[in-house]
């Protein structure tokens, strides 16, 4: 995702560190993923769930000002909304008759994908605003949140899946289509931030 996006960035007539970073940001998130799936040690837990969180909150601070031209007060005001949601919602808890062997198995609601909701209700949002406004932008943000739940629906049903799924003689979840998912949204994402203006509240797609 990061090399395509770069790939998509070098191609316009300009430099900004805004977007460079975020496509660091995601070149940083598949090391971390790729140690963890690796190593699956806590250092390398913390390597792949630290830049994620990093990557929500600088995307979504990025959004709002690049594509709704949000004053930096609000701005601000919405990141600490958002980071409150986030805890509030890593720390609900499901019935056990909805996923009932991933609750079996020990894991959090819908096997950890709450804590993910408030990015995607958030990205939504935006998506939604700038589809009101008739914004360029808005196709591919909204199919980036298409690609996002369909993420989270196969995170959470991972284990339901291993559970009762053998290909090959292999038990076989849904996680590797987690990952190709979040490798897709993740594009989306960049190239949206790449190929508009960087002028706050521009919404003309560069050439």
């Amino acid at each position: 995702a990061a090399a395509f996006a770069y790939a998509e960035y070098k191609k316009r007539d300009r430099s900004n560190w805004a977007e460079l970073a975020l496509i660091a940001l995601v070149a940083v998130i598949g090391i971390g993923s790729f140690l963890f799936h690796t190593f699956a040690t806590r250092w390398a837990a913390t390597a792949d769930t630290a830049p994620i969180g990093i990557f929500m909150l600088a995307y979504i601070a990025f959004a709002l000002r690049r594509f709704l031209n949000m004053p930096w007060v609000l701005v601000i005001a919405l990141m600490v909304v958002f980071i409150v949601s986030l805890r509030w919602a890593g720390s609900l808890q499901c019935s056990p008759e909805l996923l009932p062997i991933t609750s079996a198995a020990g894991r959090s609601c819908l096997n950890g994908s709450l804590a993910y909701a408030p990015a995607c209700v958030a990205l939504a949002a935006i998506s939604g605003v700038l589809w009101m406004k008739r914004n360029p932008v808005a196709a591919i943000l909204v199919s980036g949140t298409c690609v996002f739940v369909a993420s989270l629906t196969f995170r959470s049903l991972d284990i339901e899946v291993c559970a009762v799924s053998t290909i090959l003689g292999q038990v076989r979840g849904t996680h590797a289509l987690w990952h190709l998912m979040n490798g897709l949204l993740l594009y989306l994402l960049l190239r949206a931030a790449v190929t508009t203006s960087a002028r706050p509240g521009t919404f003309r797609e560069t050439k």
